[in-house]
């Protein structure tokens, strides 16, 4: 892809890319998990009060792990690109991302770094949305050739 297709595929910056189908599921079902265990707590008349705290703990419990499912997101900047998967956050400069990978059966995109190592991008992942993974992931491609020394691979 040369640099003018690049830069002219390119999205505005800033632009935050994240699995939004995925993240509505997530977050939906937790928040209907809750409040149906809570409720069942509530109602049950034979439950103690240790018993009903224990089963709404039990329900944020299960609602926090749903919630950091949803969590996953890909920043791009003027600066750069924040990736951002369940449990870390990491900053990378565009010189930094030498090429953007989501071949077919990947789970999410990789982005391979100038210090030999890759990357999981969380954030852009095919599985319930694979036509808007793969438009995300040309986008983020398009910002790394254009801003960096990015280079082009399927």
């Amino acid at each position: 892809m040369s640099e003018s297709a690049a830069r002219a595929e390119a999205p505005a910056l800033p632009v935050t890319f994240r699995p939004t189908r995925t993240r509505a599921v997530l977050l939906g079902v937790g928040l209907a998990m809750f409040t149906t265990i809570t409720v069942i707590a509530l109602m049950l008349e034979r439950l103690s009060t240790g018993e009903r705290i224990s089963f709404v703990f039990t329900a944020v419990l299960l609602s926090s792990v749903l919630v950091l499912l949803s969590r996953p997101k890909v920043v791009a900047d003027d600066g750069g690109v924040t990736v951002v998967n369940l449990t870390t956050k990491r900053r990378l400069e565009w010189a930094q991302i030498l090429r953007v990978n989501l071949r077919p059966g990947d789970p999410w995109v990789f982005l391979d770094l100038s210090d030999g190592t890759s990357l999981p991008a969380l954030g852009i992942q095919p599985g319930v949305a694979r036509q808007q993974a793969v438009a995300d992931a040309r986008a983020l491609r398009a910002l790394a050739e254009s801003r960096g020394t990015g280079a082009h691979d399927n």
